[in-house]
């Protein structure tokens, strides 16, 4: 009498096992106890005091949070709009120009190019960016040498330019992963229907608009997801570019709880300030992903 073979889903879940317990362990129980000393007054060192709610309705009154608040508006736009919407333009741009006029080699060497700020380290390229914009830096002395002198700026030291300076810093570090993405995406779609829409005297833009963007929707979609979350978690690249400054035109709420955390010693209220930005990570992920699914599902 034959054994009966157990499921093949069984042997699947055992390697699933591992995962789930260090997602569990390194996620999921830190997420509750941020959550749980969000509803304390404690300075990190010696019991908590539990006060309830009491960090909550700070947070709705402090004018350093929605300051935060309002700059990570900003942040997604540098790091998940612009570089979305570029970095689809420049991939219909290579594949349909420069790879047929000079190749795939010239494609590659522009993607590797364009793509190579994520792959060096956020303290490096922040340093490099620090130097270049600082007041006796790069761009400032080839100002002055081109006789431009007058428009030299404090780049990350005025508070009116600080955020916008930063914004183009983010542009450049994330305009590489959407690029790649989207030249990814373009190999799968069927040569054929480039073909037919010349045969019809389609332009570049009606290419670009009926064929290819609504075909690489799904890639669309995944990089907005993940350079949204991306923008709403920032700190690396304001903690070494700006420091949350001048004032607070660059600061974000990673970086103002980071300052509550260790710097003020308030661990109760920089947990409130994670927790809120938590709830806000996964409502706008939730709704990315149902809005993907839902029109996944109605084409």
């Amino acid at each position: 009498m034959k054994t009966p073979r157990r499921p093949r889903s069984t042997g699947y879940a055992v390697f699933l096992v591992p995962g789930m317990l260090f997602s569990l362990l390194f996620l999921a129980v830190p997420l509750v106890m941020t959550f749980g000393y969000s509803l304390t007054r404690w300075t990190g060192i010696g019991p908590a005091a539990f006060t309830g709610l009491d960090n909550y309705t700070r947070l709705l009154g402090d004018a350093d949070f929605w300051a935060s608040f309002r700059n990570i508006g900003f942040v997604v736009l540098g790091m998940a709009v612009v570089p979305t919407a570029l970095g689809l333009f420049l991939a219909a741009l290579l594949f349909d120009h420069v790879g047929k006029r000079h190749g795939d080699r010239f494609v590659g060497f522009f993607r590797s190019a364009l793509y190579l700020p994520q792959v060096v380290p956020v303290a490096v390229t922040g340093l490099m960016w620090g130097w270049i914009l600082a007041p006796e830096g790069a761009v400032n002395t080839v100002l002055a040498k081109l006789g431009l002198k007058s428009l030299a700026q404090n780049w990350l030291g005025d508070p009116h330019l600080a955020l916008w300076v930063v914004l183009g810093v983010l542009v450049w570090m994330q305009l590489g992963y959407p690029l790649v993405l989207f030249l990814a995406g373009l190999q799968r779609i069927d040569p054929e229907l480039y073909e037919a829409a010349d045969i019809d005297g389609a332009t570049w833009w009606i290419r670009f608009t009926r064929i290819t963007f609504p075909l690489l929707r799904p890639e669309v979609y995944v990089t907005l997801v993940t350079t949204t979350i991306a923008g709403l978690k920032v700190f690396a690249q304001i903690y070494v570019l700006t420091g949350g400054g001048p004032g607070n035109a660059t600061l974000v709420p990673s970086y103002f709880a980071y300052q509550n955390f260790f710097e003020r010693a308030d661990v109760g209220y920089g947990s409130a300030i994670s927790s809120t930005m938590t709830l806000l990570v996964l409502c706008t992920a939730g709704a990315l992903l149902t809005r993907q699914a839902r029109e996944d599902g109605q084409s």
